[in-house]
């Protein structure tokens, strides 16, 4: 199983979104709540290239993006190789 990793913020829908999805193909992904900025919102920038919008999310240090990419990838049949 691939690692996954997900930046959220509390009462975010879109994060409750994506960790639905995840949940739906059997993933527990690492969550990092950046609702209080620190360290780890740093981090979710750097890696992220810069976006500042949750979730954003990484497969196998992949960075896909946000809620709206990860559900067009599951949509477009791209997600279950990935998480494989």
């Amino acid at each position: 199983m691939a690692k996954v990793e997900i930046y959220t913020k509390a009462f975010c829908p879109y994060c409750s979104r994506a960790m639905k999805l995840l949940a739906s193909k059997g993933v527990t992904p690492e969550e990092h709540d950046i609702s209080m900025g620190g360290p780890k919102r740093a981090e979710m920038l750097g890696r992220s290239n810069g976006k500042t919008t949750v979730p954003q999310i990484f497969i196998d240090g992949r960075h896909i993006g946000g809620s709206d990419d990860l559900a067009a990838m599951d949509r477009a049949g791209e997600l279950d190789s990935l998480l494989a």
